[in-house]
């Protein structure tokens, strides 16, 4: 909520943030690095979460949206993360 934007694609820059998104040619959720662009990335939303069917590779949003969608809509809902109402919704979007 109280997040600074930085937008840079300055390496060392990168390294100093939390989270990022889109840039830095990385894929590393543990180490909240969020980047489709590299050659070997083929992640879809079936090999991250093998419960959910599809299979077209995500995007930098779209790995943002499978690790954290969840829990966003259930803050936003007020409903449990692993309730009904925030799994169909979660599908549908």
């Amino acid at each position: 909520q109280d997040a600074e934007v930085v937008r840079s694609r300055d390496p060392q820059r990168l390294a100093q943030c939390d989270v990022v998104v889109d840039v830095g040619g990385e894929y590393d959720p543990e180490r909240h690095r969020y980047d489709h662009h590299q050659r070997s990335f083929t992640q879809s939303m079936r090999s991250l979460r093998p419960d959910k069917p599809w299979t077209t590779k995500l995007s930098s949003a779209g790995l943002v949206y499978c690790h954290f969608g969840s829990q966003i809509l259930a803050t936003l809902l007020g409903q449990p993360e692993d309730g009904p109402v925030v799994t169909a919704l979660y599908d549908k979007v």
